[in-house]
C-alpha cells in the first residue's frame, strides 16, 4: 500500500548573518534540524535547500543590522516566506540570556520562527532605502559640522584668542570666516592648525549644502505631493519634510496615531507592579532620529501657530521638556492626518 503524502512539509531557517559567514539552522516541523556555517550567499543557501530539503515550504529569518535587506529581497525572489526582526523581539528563556554565540542566537531565531512568535519589522522598498541614506549622509555631515566648529573654537580659546562681540554666536558669516583666516599667532604651527581646520569647515559646510539640496530636490521632485502636505505643517520644514519621507516612509501603513507613536518613540513608557502603576517617561524603544526630529519643530512650532502657542501657554509653569513632548505628539498626529486626508494644514484649525 502506498502513502499519500497530505500536508507539505515545512522548514524553518534561523540565521545569524555576519559580514564574512553566516551561522544557519535548519529545522523542520517534526525535528529540530541541524546547525552549520556558510559564505553570506543567499544562492549558496538556495542551493543547499534544494539538495537537502526538496520539496519543504521554507521560512526564514534574520536579525536586523549592518548587512541591510539583501538576503531578504533574495529569499522572497525564490519564493520564500521571510521575516526581518529586531533582535529585542527574539524571545530568550532563562539562562539562554546569559549565554550568547553565533549558533545559539541562529538556533533562537529557528525556534522563534516555527513556534510563530515572530513579527517582522517594515523593509522599505530599494528606492526609498537608498534615499535614506542619503538623508543619513547629511546627519553625518552636520555631526561633522558641528565638531570642527568646536574644534576651531577651541583652539582660539586655548590660545587665549577672544572671539568680536559681533561675531560670537552660532551664525559663521563669510566676515567671520575672514577674521578667522586674518588671525596672526605668534607662532606658525597655530596657524596652520587653524588653516587645517578651516579647510575643513569649508569643505564640509559644501558637502552639508549640496547633499541638503540633493535630498530636498528629490523629495519635491519624486515625493512632491507628500512633501507640499507636510510642508504646510507649521515647525515642519524642508529637511523634517524629507527626513519623514526618508526614514517613516509611507504613513499610510500606519492603522492610527498609537502605531504611528510607538514606532516614532513619542509614547509613554509604563510599569507596574501589584498595585503600582508608574511611568517611565518616554519609551526607550523608538526611532531617535526622527523623535529629535519632532521634538526640535515642536519648538518651531509654538512660534507659528497660535493653537500651539496657546497649548503651551495653558501648561506653563510644569516641566518645559514635558510640554514639549506632548506638543510634538500633536504634531507628530497632525503629520499623520495630513497624509491620510490628503488635505494641507491650515493654521488656526484645532486638531
Amino acid at each position: 500500500m502506498e502513502t499519500q503524502q497530505i500536508t507539505t512539509p515545512k522548514l524553518y531557517i534561523g540565521i545569524d548573518i555576519h559580514k564574512r559567514s553566516w551561522k544557519v539552522h535548519c529545522a523542520t516541523d517534526i525535528s529540530s534540524g541541524k546547525t552549520f556555517s556558510m559564505s553570506p550567499d543567499p544562492a549558496k543557501l538556495k542551493s543547499y535547500i534544494e539538495r537537502h530539503y526538496n520539496g519543504h515550504e521554507v521560512s526564514t529569518a534574520y536579525e536586523a543590522g549592518c548587512c541591510g535587506y539583501y538576503a531578504h529581497r533574495s529569499f522572497e525572489g525564490y519564493g520564500w516566506c521571510s521575516l526581518v526582526v529586531n533582535p529585542a523581539d527574539i524571545h530568550r528563556r532563562g539562562k539562554e540570556k546569559h549565554t550568547k554565540t553565533d549558533r545559539i542566537d541562529a538556533q533562537l531565531i529557528a525556534r522563534e520562527l516555527k513556534d510563530g512568535r515572530l513579527q517582522g519589522i517594515h523593509v522599505p522598498h530599494i528606492e526609498r532605502e537608498q534615499l535614506r541614506s542619503l538623508f543619513r549622509r547629511r546627519n553625518d555631515l552636520v555631526k561633522n559640522y558641528r565638531r570642527i566648529k568646536s574644534l576651531i573654537k577651541g583652539l582660539l580659546l586655548n590660545q587665549g584668542i577672544i572671539t568680536p562681540l559681533e561675531f560670537d554666536n552660532s551664525h559663521w558669516s563669510h566676515d567671520f570666516r575672514n577674521w578667522l583666516d586674518n588671525l596672526e599667532f605668534a607662532y606658525s604651527p597655530a596657524r596652520m592648525t587653524l588653516d587645517s581646520h578651516m579647510r575643513y569647515f569649508r569643505f564640509v559646510d559644501k558637502e552639508l549644502r549640496d547633499v541638503s539640496t540633493a535630498l530636498r530636490r528629490y523629495c519635491k521632485v519624486h515625493y512632491k505631493k507628500d512633501y507640499i502636505l507636510l510642508r504646510s505643517i507649521p515647525g515642519i520644514g524642508g529637511i523634517v519634510a524629507c527626513g519623514i519621507i526618508c526614514e517613516l516612509g509611507d504613513l499610510r501603513r500606519f492603522n492610527n496615531l498609537k502605531q504611528l507613536a510607538g514606532y516614532v518613540g513619542l509614547a509613554p513608557g509604563i510599569y507596574q507592579s501589584g498595585n503600582k502603576l508608574r511611568s517611565t517617561g518616554l519609551t526607550r524603544r523608538a526611532h531617535r532620529l526622527i523623535r529629535s526630529y519632532f521634538i526640535e519643530a515642536a519648538w518651531q512650532a509654538i512660534r507659528t501657530d497660535p493653537v500651539m502657542q496657546d497649548y503651551y501657554r495653558k501648561h506653563l509653569g510644569k516641566n518645559v521638556k514635558t510640554i514639549i513632548v506632548k506638543i510634538a505628539r500633536k504634531l507628530l498626529s497632525r503629520t499623520l492626518a495630513v497624509i491620510k486626508t490628503g488635505i494641507p494644514y491650515q493654521i488656526g484649525v484645532v486638531s
